[in-house]
């Protein structure tokens, strides 16, 4: 067991705060189980708010060119999301146990065992990868049709969807490396994969949408080979980082032979990840479809609001992953009350960003979704959505916390059942009631969702509180 030493005096010198944004940005070898907390946070939060910054601008990048092509452009970029949604749920569900197993070890001084439960995750991911890539391959034009997908998209999406789904293993090992780095608490090195990668996306996606000199334009599908390029890069860089050892991690050719009871370990506590998760995006998935049968302008509108509203919310994601780390190393040393503590100070951090982006959607609805496009109908559907989702960011923030650090502790299942409840029982049926049974078309949907959101925001709070994650055994 780890004895909590006292904490340094919060005094420091005037130019503290620059060296502490230096050794974010940089990567330390702090024990973020007993520098002062506050200077944990900020190690922690500050590279991982930059990191996800630069993921949600490449979302709206991405998104602004796409525009270039149309509504339908668009629905095609909308539509295909809805089934990476489910990749992106087994991804970030791994991600959860994965950054929970490598805290808990790193915690319990285990580096050895981190660094075998690293290597196990890359085999994970790339099984898991499979059988999106034979899906997406070659059933890319049934897939959008059973979406609604429109003419256009049928004829002109069906290569976007290949790429983005035949690819995905570059996303999954993405986002399960980056985990680990997390985990470990070398987050300036994700943090730093991710500039790469997503710089070059946003390099290549006008030269391959609308095309340059000899390169011809690829339309839609170029947004997609341009992420897999940019991601593809990034995974090459990260295991090249992993294999030649970060501040807190590293793996060896020979933790790379296949342990099966490493692996059914990860698997098992990222189970309750990723249900939490697939129950999360489904009902974006069934929320899509109903838009989908509204119209493409619809399906628009929503795209380029989600966009808007993920660039926003990252550096929120930022922190509350920075809860999770935190959360995981110091039940691993033994510090539960400096874990609590760590995901109050965090929550209030949220709650303060939240607050003024609230107060944006608000009053500037049209004016940021008019940044992306300039057809009416988008820009009203996209406005409307921004404004209500402006009601309930304040919970939501707290929200985003409290399942962080239910993940980091590794009890990925309760926040799992809270998420079937609310999405599955409350948020679906509710959407499809008001938007199809009472007619109010998108904007039912949207009143779904904050309604769903909201209630399950207060709740999970509230479990929180209770303090039952701190006994659990990773």
């Amino acid at each position: 067991m780890h004895a909590t030493p006292p904490e340094t005096p919060a005094a420091a010198p005037p130019d503290s705060l620059w060296q502490g944004l230096r050794d974010a940005l940089r990567g330390t070898d702090a024990d973020y189980t007993r520098i002062p907390l506050r200077r944990a946070v900020f190690l922690l939060a500050v590279p991982m708010v930059l990191e996800l910054v630069l993921e949600s601008t490449f979302a709206v990048v991405d998104i602004f060119f796409v525009a270039k092509l149309g509504p339908s452009a668009v629905a095609t970029v909308g539509l295909t999301e809805s089934y990476l949604f489910l990749l992106y749920s087994i991804a970030m569900g791994l991600a959860m146990g994965i950054t929970a197993l490598v805290a808990r070890r790193v915690g319990e001084g285990e580096r050895e065992a981190a660094s075998v439960t690293a290597a196990q995750a890359l085999w994970v991911a790339v099984l898991a990868s499979v059988p999106f890539a034979i899906a997406g391959i070659v059933w890319a034009r049934e897939l959008l049709a059973l979406m609604g997908a429109d003419a256009w998209t049928l004829e002109h999406g069906v290569g976007y969807m290949q790429w983005m789904l035949g690819g995905n293993v570059v996303i999954l090992l993405l986002f399960v490396i980056n985990a680990i780095f997390r985990g470990a608490g070398d987050a300036a090195i994700a943090m730093r994969v991710l500039w790469v990668a997503n710089g070059l996306n946003i390099l290549l996606d006008p030269l391959l949408i609308f095309g340059w000199g000899p390169v011809p334009a690829f339309g839609v599908e170029g947004a997609a080979i341009a992420t897999n390029i940019g991601r593809g890069v990034g995974v090459l860089l990260q295991l090249w980082i992993l294999f030649r050892g970060g501040q807190h991690i590293r793996v060896t050719a020979a933790q790379l032979a296949w342990r099966a009871g490493i692996a059914w370990q990860i698997v098992r506590t990222s189970l309750g990840g990723v249900g939490q998760m697939i129950v999360a995006m489904t009902s974006w998935i069934f929320l899509m479809r109903i838009l989908a049968s509204i119209g493409s302008e619809a399906v628009a509108g929503a795209t380029i609001a989600i966009r808007v509203m993920m660039f926003t919310m990252m550096p929120a994601w930022g922190m509350s992953n920075a809860a999770a780390t935190l959360v995981g190393q110091n039940l691993g040393a033994q510090q539960p009350e400096r874990a609590e503590a760590s995901v109050w100070q965090i929550g209030r951090y949220n709650m303060a960003y939240l607050v003024a982006i609230a107060l944006l959607f608000f009053l500037l609805p049209r004016e940021l979704v008019g940044v992306f496009s300039d057809d009416p109908r988008v820009v009203a559907v996209g406005a409307e959505w921004l404004r209500i989702l402006s009601y309930s960011l304040f919970v939501y923030g707290w929200w985003m916390v409290s399942v962080q650090a239910f993940n980091g502790a590794g009890d990925t299942v309760t926040p799992t059942w809270i998420n079937v409840v609310f999405f599955w029982l409350i948020q679906i049926p509710l959407a499809w009631w008001l938007a199809l049974h009472l007619q109010l078309g998108h904007t039912g949907v949207f009143w779904a969702v904050f309604v769903s959101e909201t209630a399950v925001g207060l709740f999970t709070l509230w479990l929180f509180s209770r303090g039952g994650w701190k006994s659990k055994q990773v």
